[in-house]
């Protein structure tokens, strides 16, 4: 049993090497190496500069330093030279040592600034939502739609065979696909974090601030995250599940939504417990 599934795993190893799309989808894949798919131009964005500027940039940088380690270990070893070198300083390597790092850090940070302002720089939204992180929860409303409900993870026992386990929740956030969506996000009680890989979102929520994020899916589907921010005992359970749809479903949701999750009703229900409280203190 133990040697078929070390076999197993090796196989899928090995097919995620060859065939990557099997290990990049919308939620964490066993033996995955990189990122999820990304389903949004910032996400895109993250990976190209990972891809094309951060890991070439370190690889070069980590062969040079063995390199470097290897050949002072042989050419300065005890055995070749009885007497050390007395020598202290070298202005010209000295100057080296400064001037490259400051190129290399030049190099990295330009196309960062940009991508970090094309993430902070919100243009104008289609749909709006506000996400707010409760222990140990989420709750979402759609100022515009005058829609409000919560989002609580799916027990185990209750996973349907398609559902991923602690990330499938019972309400899903819905989107449209091909639109800007800004997310506000807060908090009601300790800090929490709105994390999204496959869109390249995540945004910290903390009690009494509003934080500002947005994304703009490229593709439809059901894409998970989760809290990023250590939050409590129940930091783990505290998933997001965002429905990407067509423009006509994420409408035919709209109607449905206003009539299961009407605003003015949950006031209601929290202005009719608030008032039972009450009665049972007095």
């Amino acid at each position: 049993m133990v040697y078929t599934n070390l076999m197993q795993r090796i196989a899928i190893y090995i097919i995620s090497l060859i065939i990557p799309s099997v290990v990049l989808a919308e939620q964490p894949k066993e033996w995955q190496l990189s990122f999820q798919k990304t389903a949004s131009k910032s996400m895109d964005d993250i990976v190209w500069f990972h891809d094309y500027i951060l890991l070439p940039i370190i690889v070069a940088i980590t062969a040079f330093v063995l390199f470097l380690v290897i050949y002072s270990c042989i050419r300065f070893r005890e055995s070749k030279n009885p007497v050390p070198s007395t020598t202290t300083h070298n202005t010209f390597i000295e100057i080296i040592w400064t001037l490259v790092p400051c190129i290399i850090l030049i190099v990295m940070a330009v196309p960062s600034f940009k991508i970090m302002y094309s993430q902070d720089k919100i243009p104008p939204a289609d749909v709006t939502i506000k996400a707010i992180g409760y222990q140990w929860y989420w709750g979402y409303e759609y100022p515009d739609e005058n829609i409000i409900f919560e989002s609580y993870m799916v027990e185990e026992k209750d996973l349907q065979p398609s559902q991923p386990r602690l990330l499938t929740v019972d309400n899903e956030v819905f989107v449209p696909v091909n639109k800007v969506v800004k997310v506000m996000i807060t908090a009601n009680d300790v800090l929490h974090a709105w994390a999204l890989p496959s869109f390249g979102v995540k945004r910290d929520a903390v009690p009494g601030r509003i934080n500002e994020t947005w994304f703009k899916a490229d593709r439809t589907g059901t894409f998970y995250g989760q809290c990023s921010e250590l939050c409590g005992i129940k930091h783990a359970f505290m998933p997001i599940t965002v429905n990407v749809v067509t423009q006509d479903e994420y409408e035919k949701w709209l109607e449905e939504a206003k009539q299961k999750f009407a605003k003015e009703e949950k006031k209601s229900d929290i202005k009719l417990a608030k008032k039972i409280i009450q009665e049972n203190i007095r």
